[in-house]
């Protein structure tokens, strides 16, 4: 039995992952407010990235298992976030947490 059955793709990275469990455990509010500012990470992910994740919103959406399946928009920011470089996920992953500490989405 392998070491990584079971880990989902954030798991390896413990701000990554402390800042998807903090997004999964937020207000209605605050995921609306999160999506757009994932979202503007566009800029950083290749069209070719962005091709394979409108194809996974497509596979996913209202199918899947997990707590961002059901919304094509969070779906979509949190597969983005998926296909990051390991620095952009990182740095999202703190602005992620910081923003939703202070409640603020608006840098």
């Amino acid at each position: 039995m392998s070491n990584n059955q079971g880990m989902r793709w954030y798991d390896k990275d413990p701000i990554l992952k402390e800042a998807l469990e903090l997004l999964r455990l937020s207000t209605d509010e605050q995921k609306e407010q999160a999506k757009s500012f994932m979202l503007k990470l566009q800029e950083d992910v290749a069209q070719n990235v962005i091709e394979r994740i409108y194809e996974i919103v497509t596979q996913y959406h209202g199918k899947g298992n997990r707590w961002y399946d059901n919304d094509p928009v969070m779906l979509r920011a949190v597969e983005m976030l998926r296909q990051a470089d390991p620095k952009t996920q990182r740095v999202a992953a703190l602005k992620l947490l910081l923003a939703l500490e202070k409640n603020s989405f608006n840098d």
